[in-house]
């Protein structure tokens, strides 16, 4: 009988594939070599068969299997440029492992011309002997332009910047309406108590505000209120379907392609300062502490006294004068104790840095930074954190109480345990770098590795280890079946506060009203449920796909206007090529080759110890072992930077 497993697929350089199925994780991914791919392409979910067990080249055991059935492609379609040879038209993909040019035939080519850069959609592949046969479905442009290679990322995965004629007039007929009097009845007024809202100083669309007001018991009433999408987008409009259909917006360097028209998502829903918005609100009653003594959730109406960014939230901190100083001093405070709490409770303490751009009228990046963030950024994150929890906890504990335990259907936001063997790899890597934890149950501690991170404190690998950690854990996902957020040390998790651009918390929004209301989700719904969180998980990584590749994209690009100038660096990575070493102020990483560190030495590579070293000299490069480099090459076809060794 057939042992037939599903997951997705990666590939190698090789042109051979991984599949990585949960159900063996113990025993590693499925080796697929380019033979039995047939027609499998990367990010595929596939079915696979397992054939058994045979060495790899390291001598190790491996599984190894054949696909069987592609049950989903990664990709919607593969950017690339038209090229003709012999009167036939084909495309030579941007991704390089894509192993296969598309054949389009000329009544699929639209307008498109060689040379331009386009969208192609496969329509039909059966015979892995053969190239597959495509659809330009988009003309991006020429190739290089800015607006065709940012676009490129969002349109492969699905993602288009604009949005079809039925859901444009319903968004349109929503924002003509405005709010009415009818609108503003039966819900809770917040309109005459201190709300604002905090956001990038660039931001166009404000999820989120916050009011606040001292009790006469001596405690505060803090008030996190998010946009009422779910007021405006109902089951059964196009609006709707639009929204199960991207899931997300997408956020590239240089622009966001929004889940929902702009007229709602920057306008309508959008907290904006000044006017009358309708609301969900979670309202906790908080001591000093941070500590919740009541809590009330509901439909209301508010408008934002002021509309501050991160910075100047921050500005007025640190002056301590300036509108709400006394409430953002307070809500800081208490943000902080909130924060230590929950890494006492186990939460790590995890800050992925963001890359930011800057660039010229026609999109070239003159500058890359790291975004800095604030005690402004931790406050909002702290009390948005505070709502998803206790939202999660409230849609839960009401059924429960009607239905018995495990019985709540809710949109949870899940962070599993992570895996031995990642945890394993981890554990190497932090060695690697000349520290060492504790391995207690195949698991680091978190607290250990927070302690860790303390202790390495601005020294420049601990960006790299952060990357690391993060990679060694689960991937976050949504699901109806809670297992709690193991990097949070939650037990209870929803996503609550961002409706205009994630529609996971639309549907949070909706369960909310049907428990306050006493509309009980039925067991029959899980399914429906269930497989909008499947849906929503798999658009979450296109959109996050699409995001990386733009900034990986203007980094080679800010490179390539750099050749032959010196940087400070720093070994990012060993390999049996050469050393990965990231540029110390943009972030971007490239490789030294073996052959090009220089001298009449031979350098090896050495697995277990993580490092490269010299045979003559000794010289050793780790991890973390600064370096000054300069760059060789910036490849924007294949998206690869070389740097060399400055002695």
């Amino acid at each position: 009988m057939q042992k037939l497993f599903t997951g997705p697929i990666s590939l190698t350089t090789k042109k051979d594939g991984y599949v990585r199925v949960a159900e063996l994780e113990k025993e590693g991914s499925i080796f697929v070599d380019h033979s039995h791919l047939h027609t499998a392409l990367q990010g595929d979910m596939v079915e696979v068969e397992l054939l058994g067990k045979k060495k790899n080249v390291k001598g190790e055991d491996e599984l190894y299997g054949s696909v069987t059935q592609i049950i989903e492609r990664g990709k919607k379609g593969y950017a690339g440029i038209i090229e003709e040879e012999n009167g036939i038209y084909f495309l030579v993909p941007d991704d390089k492992k894509m192993y296969t040019d598309v054949i389009i035939p000329e009544n699929a080519r639209k307008d498109a011309k060689t040379g331009m850069k386009v969208i192609v959609a496969i329509t039909n592949w059966t015979d892995a002997k053969k190239s597959p046969i495509g659809e330009v479905v988009t003309i991006l442009g020429k190739p290089g332009d800015n607006d065709a290679e940012m676009l490129a990322y969002a349109f492969e995965r699905g993602f288009s910047d604009v949005h079809n004629d039925a859901v444009t007039k319903e968004a349109n007929e929503i924002k003509k309406k405005g709010i009415t009097e009818e609108d503003k009845k039966n819900r809770r007024d917040f309109r005459n108590v201190p709300t604002f809202t905090i956001d990038p100083v660039d931001a166009k669309d404000f999820d989120d505000a916050i009011s606040f007001q001292k009790l006469e018991n001596g405690k505060y009433e803090v008030g996190i209120h998010i946009a009422d999408v779910s007021y405006y987008v109902r089951p059964g409009m196009h609006l709707d379907e639009e929204g199960i259909a991207r899931e997300t917006s997408v956020y590239l360097v240089d622009r966001c392609i929004p889940m929902l028209p702009e007229v709602l998502s920057n306008d309508l829903c959008s907290l904006v300062q000044g006017e009358d918005r309708l609301v969900m609100s979670a309202v906790f009653e908080i001591d000093d502490d941070g500590i919740v003594h009541n809590e009330w959730y509901g439909r209301a109406l508010i408008n934002s006294h002021r509309r501050y960014s991160y910075e100047d939230a921050q500005t007025t901190l640190d002056t301590k004068k300036g509108d709400f100083f006394e409430e953002l001093n307070i809500l800081n405070t208490v943000a902080k104790k909130m924060n230590k709490a929950r890494f006492d409770n186990g939460a790590l303490q995890i800050e992925t840095d963001e890359v930011k751009f800057k660039l010229d009228e026609k999109g070239v990046p003159i500058d890359v930074y790291v975004k800095e963030r604030g005690d402004t950024n931790k406050l909002i994150e702290e009390f948005m954190l505070l709502a998803n929890k206790y939202v999660s906890k409230f849609i839960t504990k009401k059924q429960e109480e009607k239905n018995g335990e495990g019985k709540a259907i809710c949109i949870y936001r899940i962070h599993d345990k992570p895996d031995p063997d990642r945890m394993h790899d981890l554990d190497l890597y932090i060695r690697g770098l000349g520290y060492h934890v504790r391995f207690i149950d195949g698991l680091i501690p978190s607290q250990d590795l927070n302690a860790l991170l303390a202790k390495i404190g601005d020294r420049p690998e601990k960006s790299l280890l952060q990357v690391h950690i993060t990679r060694s854990m689960a991937k976050a996902i949504y699901s109806t079946k809670n297992v709690g957020h193991y990097g949070l040390a939650f037990d209870y998790y929803s996503h609550f506060t961002s409706p205009i651009r994630r529609y996971p918390d639309v549907l949070t929004h909706r369960l909310l009203m049907r428990v306050i209301e006493g509309d009980y989700p039925k067991e029959s719904e899980r399914g429906i449920f269930e497989r909008l969180c499947v849906q929503a998980s798999r658009r979450e990584k296109e959109a996050s796909d699409a995001e990386r590749g733009s900034i990986k994209y203007k980094q080679v690009e800010y490179m390539s206007y750099r050749i032959g100038q010196e940087f400070d660096g720093m070994v990012s990575g060993v390999s049996e090529w050469g050393i990965f070493v990231e540029e110390k102020k943009s972030r971007c990483e490239g490789m030294i080759r073996l052959r090009d560190l220089g001298g009449e030495d031979f350098y090896n590579y050495d697995q277990k110890g993580m490092r490269v070293f010299g045979e003559r000299t000794g010289v050793e490069y780790k991890i973390g072992t600064p370096v000054k480099i300069k760059v060789k090459n910036a490849n924007l076809d294949i998206r690869v930077i070389d740097y060399s060794l400055v002695a």
